[in-house]
Formats: C-alpha cells, sequence, structure tokens
C-alpha cells in the first residue's frame, strides 16, 4: 500500500484499542459494545491519488452515517514546513496535499508531517460524538504542566457623573 495508511494512523496515537485499519481506512469502536463507530478515511482531491485531508465519519451500526467532517491537512498545517522548504505557496493545488505512487512502495508521501494540529481536531470531534474517550490521553498530556492564574478582569468603568 503506497499510502502507508497504516503507518499514518500509528503516527496519530489515537487512543481506540479496540481499531483497525483497513486498506486506507482507520475503523474503531471508541464505545466498547456501544452502537457507534468511527471511521477515518482520506479524502480524495479532483486529481487521482491525490489527497487533501481526513475525512471523519460517525456511524451508527444499524443506520450508517451520521455525520460527517473532513479535516483538511492545510486547514491544520500538517504540511506546512515541508511545502515551505520545497517553495510551494499556500494557494498553489499541491500545498497541504498528499500524493500515493503505485510505483514506488517505500516512498511515504506524508513523511515529514507534523500531526498534532490534526490529532487535536481529531479530539475535538470525537469529544462530541464519544464523550469520555479522551480523558486518559489529556490527562497524561497535561501532566506536569503548572496552571496559569488568569489575569483580573479591569474594573468596569464607573457610570456615574461627577456633579
Amino acid at each position: 500500500m503506497a499510502l502507508h495508511a497504516r503507518e499514518f494512523f500509528a503516527e496519530l496515537k489515537l487512543p481506540f484499542a479496540d481499531s483497525a485499519v483497513v486498506g486506507d481506512t482507520y475503523y474503531a469502536a471508541p464505545e466498547p459494545g456501544g452502537p457507534l463507530r468511527l471511521r477515518i478515511d482520506f479524502t480524495s482531491t479532483r486529481w487521482a491519488n491525490q489527497y487533501d485531508g481526513l475525512r471523519l465519519a460517525t456511524v451508527h451500526q444499524d443506520r450508517g452515517d451520521l455525520d460527517i467532517t473532513i479535516l483538511r491537512f492545510a486547514d491544520h498545517q500538517t504540511f506546512r514546513h515541508r511545502d515551505s522548504t520545497r517553495g510551494v505557496p499556500p494557494h498553489h493545488s499541491d500545498y497541504g496535499t498528499i500524493k500515493e505512487f503505485k510505483n514506488d512502495p517505500a516512498f511515504v508521501p506524508w513523511k515529514g508531517a507534523h500531526t498534532s494540529g490534526l490529532r487535536e481536531a481529531i479530539e475535538q470531534y470525537t469529544s462530541i460524538w464519544f464523550p469520555g474517550t479522551w480523558t486518559a490521553s489529556a490527562q497524561k498530556r497535561t501532566a506536569g504542566r503548572t496552571a496559569r492564574v488568569a489575569p483580573a478582569p479591569p474594573a468596569a468603568p464607573s457610570t456615574r457623573r461627577a456633579r
């Protein structure tokens, strides 16, 4: 598989134990025994074998797709560094995309991707449909961080007039 989907989804470090990659698609049952499933696959551009993001779908086992959203690589700066070093500007058709090369199975099209933005967006999406599934993951990420005290809001101006 020239897209190396299994490795790409492993790079995202999604916390769902009950999951599998079949072909170029990631499937998970975030709530074991529940009727909802998560499906993540690559979104195609108008050109063959070129992808510009991920398509997340919440699927009910009996009713099918309940919700679908697209996470574009460009919106989450997944390939910003790669594209800037190659001189690909943001409005170019190749910006924020990956291409599947079936002739060269050793080529990894997403190599050098910064996946933290995508991972955070997936976390936000799944927290709506699968509340609590990221709790342990979030606790690990925030461990060791010191909470900051928010500054006090400015005092409201007085409405009394001086006489």
